[in-house]
């Protein structure tokens, strides 16, 4: 497993409600984001009005961390480095602070914000693993309301992140020999039975099948990493070259590639996915029976 300077990989990505709640009873809050999403309840403003953690700011998943104004690039195009400096000053986001991002639904929003700001160059964030049901489990403490926030000064050194401070696959690259390709939708939506959301069902030739769920216990923390292991060893990784993984629109993507990095693997997202490959009817798409 990759260590830096003592810490391991997995300390590094992910934060326990145990250890969360000490950095905020000893004063030492990082600035935590609330990133609620769901595929059926995209908007989670009123769900976090209702009752967050201490001091949380709501970010929304949409609005905040997509650019719907930009076109060809999936349903959930990246923002600019540029929007998401200054969505992050609104947040209360200042230099070298850390961050901790959470949500209610299978680290899909809290994966979201930690990859895109990650890949915009704030480097010290980290997913509440177990999110929301967590920290209720833990007995941790929650408010209702609007959080008054103070700005930040946070600045972001990637100003694009399809060429950021994480790797990124093209439409092409994706579709190109010589790269390992996960598809972390469910079963039934890779194999093209049924398709709920996009227009077209199916997958991107080659790809292989990782749902996003599969790296969750039932309580839906990240497994630990003796049966990540396990679950990578099934698809060759250790002797896979380059790593890459997508889903519909490149949401649900980044909870495995948060979880390959919790093992040291540094895996590209394709941003736009499902949505952005289909988009262009020449591209190939492949189906498979049960």
């Amino acid at each position: 497993m990759l260590k830096v300077a003592g810490v391991t990989a997995r300390a590094q990505i992910l934060i326990t409600a145990a250890e969360l709640a000490h950095l905020i009873e000893t004063d030492s809050a990082p600035t935590i984001l609330d990133v609620r999403w769901r595929l059926d309840e995209p908007d989670g403003h009123a769900a976090y009005l209702h009752g967050h953690l201490p001091g949380a700011v709501y970010v929304s998943l949409e609005d905040e961390l997509s650019d719907r104004t930009v076109t060809g690039r999936g349903r959930h195009p990246l923002p600019s480095g540029r929007r998401i400096e200054q969505a992050a000053r609104r947040w209360g986001v200042h230099r070298d602070a850390p961050v901790v991002v959470y949500d209610d639904w299978n680290r899909i929003g809290s994966s979201r914000a930690w990859w895109v700001l990650r890949a915009a160059g704030l480097m010290n964030v980290r997913i509440l693993d177990g999110g929301l049901a967590a920290w209720r489990s833990a007995r941790g403490r929650m408010e209702p309301g609007q959080v008054a926030v103070r700005h930040g000064n946070v600045t972001v050194p990637h100003r694009d992140l399809y060429a950021g401070g994480l790797p990124v696959l093209t439409a092409e690259q994706a579709g190109a020999a010589g790269v390992t390709l996960f598809d972390a939708r469910a079963p039934e939506r890779f194999r093209g039975d049924v398709e709920p959301v996009d227009p077209v069902a199916g997958h991107i030739p080659n790809a292989k099948n990782l749902p996003s769920t599969a790296v969750l216990a039932d309580d839906e923390t990240f497994i630990a990493d003796s049966e990540l292991a396990q679950v990578f060893s099934e698809y060759d990784i250790e002797h896979a070259g380059r790593l890459g993984v997508y889903c519909g629109s490149g949401v649900s993507a980044t909870v495995i590639v948060a979880a390959l990095a919790t093992l040291g693997y540094p895996a590209a997202l394709f941003p736009g996915s499902w949505s952005e490959w289909i988009s262009d009817p020449a591209r190939a798409i492949a189906r498979s029976s049960a």
